[in-house]
């Protein structure tokens, strides 16, 4: 229809910048500042560009169609993308802070959090992330599907309620699973508004995602204790118990309720619980980043790092969070390089003045 059409800049800049990273955020500053004439270039350490839109996020909730049109779009713009790299590995980083006037990181936060309990080494135990990046992978015709890795005829346990979890049931679910469960330490929220957090505020409340109304089982308290194997180490059952919610000093505890274990059949479980900052790297050490203590990329109010000249935008800065975040602080990060780099600038920055608009605390 026309809709997308590229977008070149109307005069050329004699600086150069790189973008570590193309999932949204990467995206984003990368169109913006090609758009305001800047030479890019996007390194991508997986085979295409995407990163999470591709290979984390099914196709079923993002037909990558659409993300490749974008992907055109930025070419013929004139961006310009180095794939199969992993900078700090195959493009050294003193190279790279030789080669360009600025650095913007948006490596993403890939770091899993792990669940450390008896039984944990026993094979059919994989994070979220393995599970969902090889059945886009298939989907895709970019690998062949491995047994191990694949739901087909299991008993499938995926531990955490997020909608990371929700994926991998539905992804489970559409593999042709015996049955799958989806664990949630936490109580549910409401079903309806409390009266103490009237709108505007921002509440929670109870409702069936589209995974459950797939066929999905959600369990609400219940936490996790220990793996059971067989003799070939492959995981065949799991043990949980039953939890409440307590008061200690004046803050809420999950307490585990006495003789409530349960054994639940499992053939494969899927740790869907979320992320603890950036992925180690030889290249934030190699540049000298510091991190914050939550595991992110510190950074200044401007998106600029420890580092003169290298900028940090996404969730490797925000910590896991949602793609319009994403978009959103690409384009800050993307408004305050162009007025690092030009001492001015006409990018728009939609974060400028979003705490002080906010009508209610967030």
């Amino acid at each position: 229809m026309g809709m997308v059409e590229p977008l070149p800049p109307v005069e050329e800049l004699d600086k150069r910048v790189a973008v570590i990273g193309s999932g949204p955020s990467g995206l984003t500053v990368a169109q913006q500042l090609r758009r305001a004439g800047y030479r890019v270039t996007v390194f991508e350490r997986a085979d295409k560009p995407g990163g999470f839109l591709r290979y984390g996020i099914p196709d079923f909730k993002l037909e990558k169609h659409y993300l490749d049109r974008r992907l055109v779009q930025l070419e013929k713009e004139g961006v310009v993308f180095r794939n199969s790299i992993n900078v700090g590995v195959d493009y050294d980083a003193i190279d790279l802070k030789k080669d360009f006037d600025a650095i913007v990181l948006a490596c993403g936060s890939n770091k899993p959090r792990d669940l450390n309990i008896p039984g944990r080494d026993l094979k059919g135990i994989y994070f979220a992330a393995e599970f969902l990046s090889h059945a886009n992978k298939v989907v895709s015709g970019k690998a062949k599907e491995n047994p191990a890795l694949s739901a087909k005829n299991k008993n499938v346990i995926v531990i955490g309620g997020g909608d990371t979890g929700n994926d991998c049931v539905s992804t489970a679910i559409r593999q042709g699973c015996k049955s799958v469960i989806q664990f949630e330490l936490f109580p549910p929220p409401p079903e309806s508004r409390p009266s103490d957090k009237p709108w505007p505020q921002f509440v929670r409340t109870l409702s069936k995602s589209i995974s459950i109304e797939e066929g999905g089982v959600q369990v609400f308290r219940i936490n996790t204790k220990r793996f059971i194997g067989n003799k070939k180490g492959e995981v065949i059952s799991l043990v949980a118990s039953r939890v409440t919610v307590v008061e200690e000093h004046g803050k809420p505890k999950l307490e585990e309720i006495p003789n409530s274990e349960m054994e639940f059949p499992a053939d494969l479980v899927i740790l869907a619980l979320g992320f603890a900052g950036a992925e180690e790297s030889n290249l934030i050490e190699k540049l000298g980043l510091k991190l914050t203590p939550w595991g992110t990329v510190r950074v200044d109010e401007e998106g600029m790092t420890s580092v003169e000249g290298i900028f940090g935008t996404g969730d490797m800065v925000r910590g896991q969070s949602l793609i319009v975040w994403a978009i959103a602080e690409g384009r800050k990060v993307a408004h305050y390089v162009d007025r690092y780099l030009r001492g001015e600038t006409e990018l728009p920055n939609p974060l400028a003045d979003y705490y002080v608009k906010s009508p209610f605390e967030i």
